[in-house]
This record gives C-alpha cells, sequence and structure tokens, in this order.
C-alpha cells in the first residue's frame, strides 16, 4: 500500500496515452492530486473529468509550452511533488531508411521532450523542498535491437540525462529515475500487438512469455513516486519481462 501523504501532487505529461491514463487512474485512487497534459484536448477533458484532474493542453516538444504548463498548474496546486513524462513515439526502421524528419521527430519527442519537462520541473523543485521525478526510458536502450537505431539512441539519451541530473539535483532532495519498459499493449504499439505474427515473434523475445501490460509499468513510476522511495535516484527501472538482462529460452523442435 502507498504511503502517499495527504495532498500529494503530481504532474503528468502524455496523460491520455495507454501508460499515462494507467498512472492517472492509479494515483488518483491512491489520494494523488493529478494535473494532466497532453496534446489533444478531447481524451484529455474526459480524462481530467473522471478523475476530477486538472488538465492543460500541451506539446512537450515545445519548451515554452512546457513552462507555461508548469506556471498554470502551480498556480492550482502551490506546487508539485511528482513530475512524470509518459510521452513517446514508436519507429522501427534502420538507420539507411529512417529519414532525417523521422530521426528529428524521433529525438524531439522522447528526449527533448524529457529534457523540456526536467528543467522546468527541477527549477521550481529546487525552490519548493525537492520532489521525484520520473522519465521514461526502454530496454532497447540496454539491449541491441534490430531496426531500432533511432528510438534506442532517444531513450539511451534519457538514461543519460536522468542519471546526470539526479546527480546536479541530488542536493535539492530532487530524485530523478528512469522506467523503462519492453513491448506493452498500448494504442502507440498497436501496430505490434494486434498483428498475429509481430506479436509472436515479439513475445518470443521476453523470457517470461509475454508482453507487457500499462498498468505493470505504472505500478513501478507509483512506487518510484512514492516518498517512502526518499532514497532511490539515478536508477533505471527495467519493467520488461527480462527482455534487457535474461537470455529467452531457445525454440525447440
Amino acid at each position: 500500500m502507498s504511503s502517499t501523504p495527504r495532498n500529494s501532487r503530481a504532474l503528468i505529461f502524455g496523460a491520455t496515452g495507454g501508460i499515462g491514463s494507467s498512472l492517472a487512474r492509479r494515483l488518483t485512487a491512491a489520494g494523488w492530486q493529478l494535473a494532466l497534459c497532453a496534446r489533444g484536448n478531447e481524451r484529455l477533458k474526459t480524462l481530467g473529468e473522471e478523475l476530477g484532474a486538472h488538465t492543460e493542453v500541451a506539446d512537450a516538444i515545445d519548451a515554452k509550452v512546457v513552462e507555461n504548463a508548469f506556471s498554470a498548474v502551480l498556480e492550482q496546486f502551490g506546487q508539485l511533488d511528482g513530475v512524470v513524462n509518459c510521452c513517446g513515439s514508436l519507429l522501427l526502421k534502420p538507420a539507411h531508411l529512417t529519414t532525417p524528419d523521422e530521426w528529428a521527430h524521433v529525438i524531439a519527442t522522447n528526449l527533448t521532450s524529457s529534457f523540456n519537462i526536467l528543467r522546468a520541473a527541477a527549477s521550481r523543485m529546487m525552490r519548493n523542498g525537492g520532489g521525484s521525478i520520473v522519465l521514461m526510458s526502454s530496454a532497447v536502450a540496454q539491449r541491441g535491437m534490430i531496426n531500432h537505431e533511432a528510438i534506442a539512441a532517444a531513450k539511451a539519451g534519457v538514461v543519460g540525462l536522468a542519471q546526470s541530473a539526479a546527480a546536479t539535483y541530488a542536493r535539492y532532495n530532487i530524485r530523478v529515475n528512469c522506467v523503462a519498459p519492453g513491448l506493452t499493449r498500448t494504442p502507440l504499439t498497436a501496430t505490434l500487438t494486434t498483428n498475429e505474427a509481430s506479436l509472436k515473434a515479439s513475445t518470443a523475445l521476453h523470457p517470461l512469455g509475454r508482453i507487457g501490460e500499462p498498468h505493470e509499468i505504472a505500478s513501478a513510476i507509483s512506487w518510484l513516486l512514492d516518498p517512502e522511495q526518499s532514497w532511490v535516484t539515478g536508477q533505471v527501472i527495467a519493467v520488461d519481462g527480462g527482455l534487457s538482462s535474461v537470455q529467452p529460452r531457445l525454440a525447440t523442435t
């Protein structure tokens, strides 16, 4: 059971995605006050009404928009105890087939968004006694997978960003960590998870014999946000069915 104190406040970017929305529901049930950010207004409004959460339409790629979102949320909440970036994208292409525009989009959506959110969160948490920042990496940042060059580079950058920031801001009691999922069943991965052949191949790569579910990733993020984990910073928590570190059993005939 979470030790979340009363009136804990968190801001989630990418809140309407599969993992973001699962996290929002989990934190609400645990008693957190939430502010939710996403690029699109319709699903964000629906989720906000469901959870009684404050909402802000914001594209995390734009640093000024992120700053404005933080200012608006802090006007409502006074301070933030947790900030999460669930924004992300998926591109499965070898480097020689990846266009400059595709590369730029992957870097912006995954790495630049994380930097913008970290920058805005840290500057405010420094003045308010600290807090927990959680960014999203991926198992592919730790294990070489074919056709993942762009997304692996972006997610590896998120790890470096988080670990350096953990060192920089530790003296302000700001904890910065990453969660690194394996393939998870979300709308973003639907092209893989709804294709029988792709799903079978992906499942075989995960030693536990299945892909992940959003609530499993949300659970790890929630754990890192919990004040009880006050001595955890600079970590990459793999929630990936063993993908990044365990050799799956080879098929036998």
